[in-house]
């Protein structure tokens, strides 16, 4: 779901929404509302407009975990981070986006901030859902490339494909394979192993 209209609260009556202050930008907005989203709904603010989505459903987290653990098993120097922050540049604001998968080597943010720099990452995973699939395959991959992250891997459950981009370059992957689902996928360098999709 996209939020284009600052300060104005979906399903609130007119008086409630009259009642509450209207936010000066779309970033105060975005605060508002990652403020009182409830626990494990994701906020994400991409190319100026907030996009809400609930919690993801099992499958899809499944194909995460599994995700997860086979980087694990082939690249234990490695950290693989799910619900973190990523702060992408580009337009006439930053993008702030939780990919359901990042990885990066072990420490790269041992901090406290909610949103990091994408200079460490290697990898950003995402596993479309009917709600998030377009954002995934077109603006998220934008976001991704403008950020110079080396490998974007999209697992488009819609489509029975996964899609792993590489080689940014000025704000675009230069290289992109697309394996079908329960075919190996070999991951490029910097990771340089070879993923099962048949477990997805």
């Amino acid at each position: 779901m996209a939020l284009t209209v600052p300060g104005r609260v979906c399903g609130a009556s007119e008086d409630e929404r009259m009642d509450q202050p209207v936010p000066e930008s779309v970033e105060e907005a975005f605060a508002s509302l990652s403020d009182a989203a409830p626990q494990g709904w994701r906020v994400e603010l991409i190319e100026g407009e907030i996009h809400v989505t609930p919690p993801a459903n099992g499958d899809h987290e499944e194909i995460v975990s599994e995700l997860s653990g086979q980087v694990r098993d082939h690249r234990k120097d490695l950290g693989r981070y799910t619900g973190l922050g990523l702060l992408l540049p580009g337009g006439v604001a930053h993008s702030r986006v939780i990919p359901d998968l990042v990885v990066a080597p072990k420490g790269s943010f041992s901090d406290r901030w909610e949103y990091h720099d994408p200079t460490p990452v290697l990898l950003v995973g995402e596993v479309t859902s009917r709600s998030t699939g377009d954002i995934d395959r077109e603006r998220k991959l934008t976001g991704y490339a403008t950020a110079g992250i080396p490998v974007y891997l999209l697992v488009d459950r819609e489509r029975d494909v996964v899609k792993i981009h590489s080689r940014p370059s000025g704000g675009r992957y230069e290289r992109t394979e697309l394996v079908s689902l329960a075919q190996p996928v070999t991951l490029p360098e910097p990771l340089g192993f070879d993923l099962d999709t048949s477990e997805f």
